[in-house]
């Protein structure tokens, strides 16, 4: 099966380099193409009904992670989207709250994904109306947890898309509202034909025993599942629960809700005992599709 043949020159001049092909992902387009086909191939995308305005999926290695996230990518077969909106924690210490690109493009062996600057300003005057953080640009960075997800998307969105990257470091309730707030309010001045994807980034526990990942992961799911934004919060900042990328997925669950999201279904959950047969110390996976009514 054959998705997307990629872009076969470049376009942008200033592309941000991949910091992790060739260890994270494959550093060759073929080999890279072959593996995330696979995944599609393997993956069971969940039934749904209504709107696909978001998805949930995880961000270590492909090898790893990938066929869970690929039951998610796999909903996004056959539709379009104007733009990608993926939201990632920051795995670097910065001391500004928001991060974006500050090159025009992002660069995997598959080809170039445009930053949709144009966006990002509309979402930067609105925060600041709102005296919400500034969206501060980087160059060079070498977050994985974003790039990750290019690949999947590159396939399964054969026509092109523009990013907007956003890589949150503050991880403050503080920053979810004012952030989901100024995606929703971005997103609805758009004309309807102008569709926008919402990702957020984010594993699960990270090096508990089989046993107490699955119930750690357990308590996240149903909470997810159910849309409990309070919950969801609760139970990573108690530890009772853990996502490494909760803001971003609550950041996404708010957006989502405020566009008129009334369903998220679990698309799949595993560990990395898995791939590695090691179930002493797991990290644990997890993909959701967030849907409304049309």
């Amino acid at each position: 099966m054959r998705y997307n043949t990629g872009m076969e020159t470049p376009v942008y001049s200033d592309v941000r380099p991949s910091p992790i092909a060739g260890t994270w992902y494959p550093g060759r387009a073929a080999e890279l193409r072959a593996q995330v086909e696979g995944f599609l191939q393997k993956a069971a995308a969940p039934a749904l009904s209504g709107e696909i305005l978001g998805l949930v999926v995880p961000h270590a290695g492909l090898v790893y992670s990938g066929l869970t996230a690929a039951h998610a990518f796999k909903t996004l077969i056959g539709s379009a989207f104007t733009r990608v909106v993926i939201l990632s924690p920051s795995h670097q210490y910065y001391r500004e709250p928001l991060l974006t690109s500050g090159h025009e493009a992002y660069g995997t062996p598959l080809g170039q994904v445009p930053v949709d600057h144009d966006a990002l300003n509309a979402l930067r005057m609105l925060l600041n109306a709102t005296g919400g953080p500034e969206i501060t640009p980087v160059r060079r960075d070498r977050e994985h947890s974003l790039e990750i997800e290019l690949p999947f998307l590159q396939v399964v969105l054969p026509q092109g898309f523009k990013l907007v990257p956003l890589m949150l470091v503050n991880q403050s309730l503080d920053l979810v509202r004012a952030l989901s707030d100024a995606l929703a309010g971005y997103l609805l001045t758009l004309h309807p034909e102008e569709k926008t994807l919402l990702v957020a980034s984010s594993d699960l526990s990270h090096f508990y025993p089989e046993n107490q990942a699955n119930l750690l992961d357990k308590r996240v799911l149903a909470a997810l599942e159910a849309m409990d934004i309070s919950e969801l919060f609760m139970l990573n900042t108690s530890g009772r629960g853990q996502a490494c990328g909760m803001t971003p997925i609550l950041t996404v669950l708010r957006a989502c809700r405020s566009l008129g999201a009334d369903k998220l279904v679990i698309a799949d959950y595993r560990t990395s005992a898995d791939v590695t047969h090691d179930a002493d110390s797991v990290v644990g996976y997890g993909s959701a599709v967030i849907t409304k009514t049309v």
